[in-house]
C-alpha cells in the first residue's frame, strides 16, 4: 500500500452528512491523515476512521447502565482506601 499524501481521496464518516463519503486529505500528522474535507459538503473535520459517532439510543443506554451502577451503590459507602496510605495531617496551630 502506499503512503497517504495530500489530496487523497479517502472515505470518512461525515457529521454534517451523517454518512460516509469520499474526502480530501487536508494535513497529515505521522502519515496518518489527520484532517480532511467531504466532498459532497465541504465541510472540514478530524478524520474519523469511518466511525460514526454513537446514536442517541446507545447513549441512553450507557447512562441507564452508569445510573443502574450508582444507584447499586448504598449511600454513605466510600471506595476503600488502600492500607498503606498516611493518615491526613491537621491543618492550623497544635492546641497548647
Amino acid at each position: 500500500m502506499r503512503e497517504l499524501q495530500l489530496g487523497d481521496i479517502i472515505d470518512d464518516y461525515c457529521v454534517k452528512c451523517r454518512r460516509i463519503t469520499n474526502h480530501a486529505i487536508v494535513s497529515l500528522l505521522d502519515g496518518q491523515a489527520a484532517k480532511v474535507r467531504c466532498r459532497t459538503c465541504y465541510s472540514d473535520h478530524d478524520f474519523r476512521n469511518e466511525i460514526a459517532p454513537p446514536t442517541k439510543r446507545e447513549l441512553m443506554k450507557q447512562k441507564e447502565l452508569f445510573n443502574a451502577v450508582l444507584n447499586g451503590m448504598t449511600p454513605g459507602t466510600v471506595p476503600a482506601e488502600p492500607a498503606d496510605a498516611e493518615e491526613p495531617k491537621a491543618k492550623g496551630k497544635a492546641a497548647s
